[in-house]
């Protein structure tokens, strides 16, 4: 299991009900951590491999390299796969990538938590990711929407 660093956007689904939309740390990739000379991705939905590993400063899991390519992780790293979303941002120097763990169903109404949001995944062996749990400054995400006043 690894631990994610997240921003909450506005939620609210017609169809499912209310969520949580994750805006991770990890999904704004910047060039330096794709091999170079690094041809960016031309169309929007590529491939993308990132490798995370384990931050020594806190408790939170960082990129440690990326590419459109395929590669073994090092034994302190989990290989994570994702897709493109758009194309190269020449301005911000980074290239925005969706891993299918954005979305958190809530019960409705408890869709704007306030306080630090953090996520729990798991990634299998070919790189999937599952969002396992959110917590709210620590506590799970249902725990801390029954406290909120």
């Amino acid at each position: 299991m690894v631990l994610l660093e997240t921003q909450p956007v506005d939620p609210r689904d017609l169809l499912r009900g209310d969520f949580v939309r994750l805006n991770y740390v990890i999904s704004d990739i910047p060039q330096k951590f794709f091999p170079a000379p690094w041809p960016p991705p031309r169309r929007s939905g590529a491939i993308i491999y990132v490798a995370l590993a384990p931050d020594i400063t806190n408790q939170f899991w960082e990129i440690s390299r990326a590419s459109t390519d395929h590669f073994v992780p090092a034994s302190n790293e989990v290989l994570l796969q994702g897709k493109s979303e758009g194309i190269w941002n020449k301005r911000s120097s980074s290239l925005r990538v969706r891993y299918g763990i954005e979305k958190y169903y809530v019960a409705e109404g408890t869709g704007n938590p306030s306080g630090k949001l953090t996520a729990q995944v798991a990634i299998d062996s070919a790189g999937r990711a599952t969002l396992k749990e959110v917590f709210v400054d620590g506590k799970p995400y249902t725990q801390a929407v029954q406290m909120a006043p």
